[in-house]
């Protein structure tokens, strides 16, 4: 099984990781003629790098001989063009200007007005975090349809425009759930800028053109301060950014900046299986994708690394992540306890087990520990709060590996009994008679719940020999 892992230890953008991309071999040609294929008057500049001693790729989208920019850029830039010249001040604040100075304020509103209604994202969905300079040269904003359209008569695999819309939709969400409104009236007034549509759509054909059957990707640094967008200054990481990363284990390391950006948070949300520390696997090659800016001490880059996964790992077994939930408890009656085992696997708890513990001051208390889903986590919760004497209950998501798993009924004397199988790679290792089913035939007919248990492993096995 060929596996890509993403360590996302600066965050993630989108054109770092098309940078990534073409430095872990996607050839750059099949990144230019996806951009063709796109008829949108776009091209791709694709450079080497090198970000706190790390070389790496560096891509960048220029549409009608124009270069995109960063967020900060992009606003310092912004903030220069409003400025008024020395000039301009002087005669501003001349009192024989007063006719002037009204309407050099009446021009800026205008401009100001403009821009805001052309960028209607709070969050500044980008490719970089903020529109192109060029944006404002291409018209008002597209609609989830007209990109499904553009991306439609591309010549590109239906796989490759399928994840793309995909990533599109994940944005869109994200913006209708922050604006209050449905996604097909979101208007991508930055999303659909030419240079965010070239990185999604290279995004989508480059991850196809891996060849992986899994990308795997690491927590994500999300940054962090205040980031400047067209409706104001917000915290990082942006609104979008966090509807987007839901689920995903996130973090910050201190930088001061905006590290995920929106259209990075989608990439990963569609192309990403799960999230998991750095997998076991045979590495074959590895790529650095550059982001735009220089931070000291900090590589500014995303590794993307390819390899087998371990067979043993991999080919065996199948991975999920469990929510467990525990709490210490010392002054609980021992028969309510069992009650609200019950009560938790009634309630969908995947499994639910005390252990005797040695608490302060030497009291004697019981562990109780919860595995369940991540849905089901605050319902199960309410249910520990309510129903025992604890204080505080602990919660975390880990990492599990399962076998895969089939139920096969088998006749006894008394009446049928379900049997739990567990297999790697087809071969069976396990296999149980459920406890409910024998439980129930020894009481219904009086015999020993041993027996029905033996009676119903030889059954199994009988069937089986005979298959």
């Amino acid at each position: 099984m060929r596996i890509a892992y993403l360590e996302c230890f600066s965050g993630l953008s989108g054109d770092m990781f098309l940078g990534a991309l073409v430095d872990a071999g996607v050839a750059p040609r099949v990144l230019e003629d996806a951009v063709a294929a796109l008829n949108v008057g776009a091209r791709l500049e694709i450079s080497r790098v090198v970000r706190s001693g790390i070389s790496a790729t560096k891509v960048d989208v220029w549409v009608d001989g124009e270069k995109d920019l960063a967020r900060e850029e992009y606003w310092a830039q912004q903030d220069v063009a409003r400025a008024p010249t020395p000039a301009e001040a002087q005669r501003e604040h001349s009192p024989d200007h007063d006719h002037d100075h009204h309407h050099g304020q009446d021009h800026h509103y205008e401009h100001d007005h403009h821009h805001e209604h052309e960028i209607s994202s709070a969050s500044d969905i980008s490719r970089a975090g903020a529109p192109a300079p060029h944006a404002h040269s291409h018209g008002h904003g597209r609609g989830l349809t007209e990109i499904r359209e553009i991306i439609g008569k591309a010549a590109i695999s239906n796989a490759a425009k399928k994840t793309a819309v995909a990533i599109f939709e994940a944005l869109g969400a994200a913006e209708a759930k922050i604006h209050a409104t449905s996604i097909e009236k979101v208007h991508f007034h930055e999303v659909g800028a030419v240079d965010a549509m070239v990185d999604i759509v290279c995004a989508a054909v480059g991850a196809e053109t891996l060849g992986v059957d899994e990308i795997i990707c690491s927590p994500l640094n999300v940054g962090g301060g205040m980031v400047k967008c067209a409706h104001g200054t917000f915290p990082v990481p942006a609104p979008a950014t966090v509807e987007l990363l839901k689920d995903a284990p996130v973090y910050s390391s201190g930088v001061q900046a905006e590290l995920v950006t929106p259209t990075g948070a989608a990439i990963v949300k569609i192309l990403a299986k799960r999230f998991a520390a750095f997998p076991e696997m045979k590495i074959e090659k590895s790529g650095y994708g550059a982001g735009s800016r220089e931070f000291p001490g900090h590589p500014n880059v995303v590794r993307l690394t390819i390899g087998e996964a371990a067979s043993t790992l991999a080919a065996k077994t199948a991975t999920d992540t469990v929510t467990v939930l525990e709490a210490n408890l010392d002054d609980l009656n021992p028969q309510v306890f069992g009650y609200v085992m019950d009560r938790l696997l009634e309630e969908g708890a995947l499994d639910v087990f005390g252990m005797p513990v040695q608490m302060k001051k030497n009291r004697p208390g019981t562990l109780l520990t919860v595995l369940c889903k991540r849905e089901d986590a605050d319902k199960l919760t309410q249910l520990i709060f309510t129903e025992t004497t604890t204080l505080g209950v602990r919660r975390r998501d880990e990492v599990r590996q399962t076998l895969a798993r089939r139920w096969q009924n088998v006749r006894t004397q008394w009446g049928e009994v379900r049997i739990k199988v567990a297999s790697m790679n087809g071969t069976v290792t396990n296999y149980a008679p459920e406890y409910e089913d024998c439980r129930r035939i020894a009481a219904e007919h009086h015999v020993p719940l041993k027996q029905v248990m033996q009676e119903a492993g030889r059954a199994y096995l009988d069937k089986d020999e005979k298959h």
